[in-house]
């Protein structure tokens, strides 16, 4: 018999011990049950199609069908949807789309074999320390300069979040970034800022990043490279306001400590008193450095439509999915090579890297699965005749607004961009079409909603992990994030307007 049991003035704990905090579901479980909802959606919303042409559907030609599908043929496409959606085959002649068989591939095994390759890549790329010891380095070359150096590591990672979409990675970083910024007379906020506001505006204003630039592009049918100049433009300009954000806060902070947003922890003296142990970059670490970079530069190089730039004394390569995957996947075993890791180091690391990622290629596969349904059940086009009216008439730039507010909330909904994109693009890229405007622009719309909300979400375990290795509470970082939040979608705003405004 237990104490509690034995007299009745202790209070039971039990209640609260076994009482669950409430969660907000996972990426898949929201996938699931998007799923079903679709599925069964699909016998309430009328059937129709557009007529189309060179894969585009055509204004005004909007016509309801009758569906040749039963019940239970509508049941198998529910069965068969993660299978439709990593290898499934449309049909010419029927337009439906099932394993095997022969028409066009509309399954995402490409993207979902890239992705296994880029973490691949970056799994090696980071086992061999170099990426976290040219950051240290950097940090020590420049710690005389704290300004200078604030914004040179936030370039760094917004660098990687648009390349990349860096993310998970950025954990790593938060026990170098907090003893330094506390040395350098900041506080647990510019710490943590540094590295989730520099990656997370990256990943807003992503160029080739291929978790929502690379697949959002496929799924609407377009190139990685369109509508890169003006991402371009948008990272730099996002990056410096982000940038100047940080450094007028941490300046405050330092010139008043008072002033700070987070209370000081009993080891900051400790953190701030110990010596700095950067070792110098070894040769195979700057070789490596050197590949990872010249990989990414390569990626850039290679979608590029530089014939549709004018460009032409480069030539255009057009590389897509298959190219890319191969080249992440070369680059990681030379990387692992270079690095010492040896062969057998290599495979784990790559083997270990793609399954590190598999997670973000299942999303792929399942939001694809969704878009299976609808177009077997022909109801995407009146999804998207109805959109279409709900926006004609309004203007370019107010449509493009209109696309990335449209997205903010189906980003917190499914905090992954890569499936945020598989499942939002195939519906929105065709408006673009009736708006007159490029597809890419719907995609740059799409992917800054998702990083805008992504900056700030309860359900992401970055944002959560890195405050928690932070050390900083999560209400704190929301009043820190507020005024940029606000900077931040007032900027996108008038990028989206500028964009559709100049074609």
């Amino acid at each position: 018999m237990t104490t509690t049991q034995a007299t009745s003035a202790t209070p039971d704990p039990a209640p609260s011990a076994r009482r669950r905090k409430l969660r907000f579901p996972s990426a898949f479980t929201v996938l699931v049950a998007v799923t079903l909802v679709v599925w069964a959606l699909t016998f309430v919303i009328p059937a129709g199609r557009y007529d189309t042409k060179d894969g585009s559907p055509i204004p005004g030609t909007y016509h309801s069908v009758e569906l040749a599908t039963g019940f239970w043929s509508r049941l198998k496409d529910l069965f068969l949807a993660p299978v439709n959606g990593l290898y499934g085959v449309t049909d010419t002649q029927s337009g439906l789309t099932a394993p095997g068989g022969s028409g066009d591939f509309f399954g995402a095994a490409g993207v979902f074999l890239f992705v296994l390759a880029v973490g691949a890549f970056i799994t090696v790329t980071l086992r061999t320390g170099a990426l976290t010891s040219g950051v240290a380095h950097l940090a020590e070359r420049l710690k005389g300069h704290r300004s200078l150096l604030l914004v040179v590591l936030l370039a760094l990672f917004s660098l990687g979040g648009t390349t990349y979409g860096m993310a998970e990675e950025t954990l790593g970083f938060y026990a170098l970034m907090i003893p330094l910024m506390l040395k350098l007379g900041y506080d647990r906020m510019t710490g943590a800022s540094v590295i989730m506001v520099g990656a997370g505006v990256g990943t807003l204003a992503s160029t080739v990043n291929p978790f929502a630039t690379g697949v959002a592009s496929d799924s609407a049918g377009i190139g990685t490279g369109d509508g890169i100049v003006l991402r371009l433009l948008m990272w730099a300009v996002l990056t410096a306001l982000a940038a100047a954000y940080l450094v007028r806060y941490a300046n405050r902070v330092h010139k008043d400590p008072s002033r700070s947003l987070v209370a000081p922890m009993p080891e900051d003296d400790e953190l701030r008193s110990q010596g700095s142990s950067t070792t110098p970059l070894t040769l195979r670490q700057r070789i490596v450095l050197t590949v990872f970079a010249a990989t990414f530069l390569f990626m850039i190089f290679a979608v590029i439509p530089w014939a549709d730039l004018n460009v032409t004394f480069l030539p255009t390569l057009g590389w897509y999915f298959p190219e890319l995957a191969a080249l992440f996947i070369v680059a990681a075993v030379v990387v692992g090579l270079i690095a010492g890791l040896g062969e057998k180091g290599t495979a784990d690391a790559i083997v270990a890297g793609a399954g590190d990622f598999i997670g973000a290629a299942l999303i792929i596969m399942l939001a694809r699965g969704v878009t299976v349904i609808m177009n077997n059940a022909s109801v995407t086009d009146t999804i998207l005749d109805s959109l279409n009216n709900a926006v004609s008439g309004t203007s370019s730039g107010i449509f493009t607004v209109l696309m990335f507010l449209v997205n903010i909330p189906l980003a917190f909904l499914v905090p992954s961009s890569s499936g945020h994109a598989a499942l939002a693009m195939p519906i929105l890229a065709p408006l673009a079409d009736f708006a007159g405007v490029s597809r890419a622009l719907v995609v740059t719309a799409y992917q800054s909603a998702s990083g805008w909300v992504n900056l700030i979400t309860p359900t992401s375990a970055v944002v959560m992990g890195g405050l928690a290795l932070a050390k900083v509470r999560y209400d704190r970082y929301l009043r820190f994030m507020a005024p940029l939040m606000g900077i931040l979608l007032a900027a996108v705003a008038v990028f989206l307007v500028l964009g559709a405004t100049l074609g």
